[in-house]
């Protein structure tokens, strides 16, 4: 019988995000598309729980034509009314108008978002050493730099906390517990790569 691996706390109790911390969370994500994606998604789970977004995540991808912004930054008043109606996505105007206007500013970026978020951590993912909880932030200097930032460049929900935990999400930060079977002293310990 396999030893129960132990997990991040927060991940407990659902499939959805157990399977989402084991297989996503905390990877380094080096595709632009994806990171855009990761942003939007970021955005509209403002003052909601990430399980909710990750529920309607497939939602998403449809509504907004596959999550590619060069058809969303399209999008007119008859689009942003019909994902209004759309029940599969979070139905806020404001985010739903962010996301449109966070197209256009991906692809008025003068270089590939990747390359933009990598070079702010050194091409490498900030490995922290929480041991518990309480001791991850909601925001760090780090969070706040890239939302003024990404605000000049004419992205909106993009404060400190969505930035950081976009940052989490990605891999650009590593914020796995001490304890938990994924973070690089654990995997170390294993024997595990990968």
């Amino acid at each position: 019988m396999e030893k129960m691996k132990d997990r991040c706390p927060w991940c407990l109790g659902s499939d959805i995000y157990t399977r989402y911390h084991d297989t996503e969370w905390g990877r380094p994500e080096r595709d632009s598309q994806k990171l855009f994606e990761f942003l939007v998604l970021e955005g509209a789970q403002a003052g909601l729980s990430w399980l909710t977004i990750l529920k309607r995540r497939e939602g998403y991808r449809a509504a907004f034509d596959g999550m590619d912004p060069e058809r969303m930054a399209r999008y007119g008043e008859r689009d942003i009314e019909r994902l209004v109606r759309d029940e599969r996505i979070i139905r806020n105007r404001r985010k739903i108008v962010s996301a449109v206007e966070n197209a256009r500013a991906y692809l008025a970026m003068p270089r590939p978002l990747s390359d933009w978020f990598w070079d702010r951590v050194d091409g490498e993912p900030v490995v922290n050493r929480f041991k518990t909880m309480q001791e991850i932030p909601a925001s760090t200097p780090l969070s706040e730099g890239i939302s003024r930032d990404l605000k000049k460049q004419g992205f909106t929900f993009v404060g400190p906390t969505i930035v950081y935990a976009f940052l989490q999400a990605t891999g650009f930060v590593n914020d796995h517990l001490t304890t938990c079977f994924l973070h690089p002293r654990s995997r170390r310990k294993a024997g595990t790569q990968g």
